[in-house]
């Protein structure tokens, strides 16, 4: 089983047209896709924000994934994409159930990104980002924003990831350096089995989450993911 988790304004749906579900279904294993806080129906129908703890909601997904009889809890994994990049490892860190984690994009210091987008692209780097930015994490004040996000980062976080740990990340993102991904891999000093990938103009998937070839890095996860479930008790840190 897959929790997998959206970014900054992805939804469910969104995930389910990436058809990511399906390469794992086709290798056995199912898939739970949420709008986490901050996301979709979370924030547009019950108002509730993002919060840095993402282990916080992961750990009610996981508690309702070992409470349905057709899921094997000792084979729960979540995948991010995007800023899920940034959630996924936060909640495995914390989160002791899961199995393994992916980060699909290393979105290693989320708060830093912003203060160089702010200061590169000013007040309007598409239309309306910052508002929505603000009511993405429940905030009011976009200067004060900046001293919050700064806490939106995994220095001194992956190092508590102790599951297998996917880094997947395009060589020609423009959202989020390539050096964050090398950050988040050599800090995963605890996991058992850290892996990075990053995929070149060569082959496509370059651009952030792999969007110009977004089923090349689809494939990849879930071929990744189904190996690591096939032999669960290799990793144990």
């Amino acid at each position: 089983m897959i929790v997998l988790v959206n970014g900054l304004d992805s939804t469910k749906e969104h995930m389910y047209t990436s058809s990511h579900w399906q390469e794992l279904a086709e290798r056995g294993i199912s898939c739970l896709m949420l709008d986490q806080p901050g996301t979709g129906e979370a924030l547009r129908l019950q108002e509730i924000p993002a919060r840095i703890d993402a282990e916080a909601w992961a750990a009610v997904a996981v508690d309702y994934l070992e409470n349905r009889s057709d899921v094997d809890s000792s084979r729960i994994g979540i995948v991010g994409w995007s800023l899920g990049g940034y959630y996924a490892p936060r909640a495995a860190a914390f989160e002791k159930r899961f199995a393994l984690v992916v980060a699909w994009g290393a979105n290693h210091n989320w708060g830093a990104v912003q203060r160089r987008r702010r200061e590169r692209e000013g007040e309007r780097p598409v239309p309306h980002y910052w508002e929505h930015v603000l009511w993405v994490w429940g905030r009011d004040d976009l200067d004060g924003f900046f001293d919050f996000a700064d806490d939106i980062h995994l220095n001194g976080v992956v190092e508590e990831i102790t599951v297998p740990f996917l880094i997947a990340h395009g060589e020609n993102d423009r959202q989020i350096p390539l050096d964050y991904a090398h950050q988040s891999y050599e800090q995963a000093v605890n996991s058992p089995k850290r892996e990075l990938r990053v995929f070149t103009p060569d082959e496509g998937a370059t651009e952030h989450i792999g969007l110009d070839h977004l089923p090349h890095v689809s494939t990849f996860v879930a071929d990744w993911v189904a190996d690591i479930f096939a032999e669960p008790q290799r990793f144990v840190a």
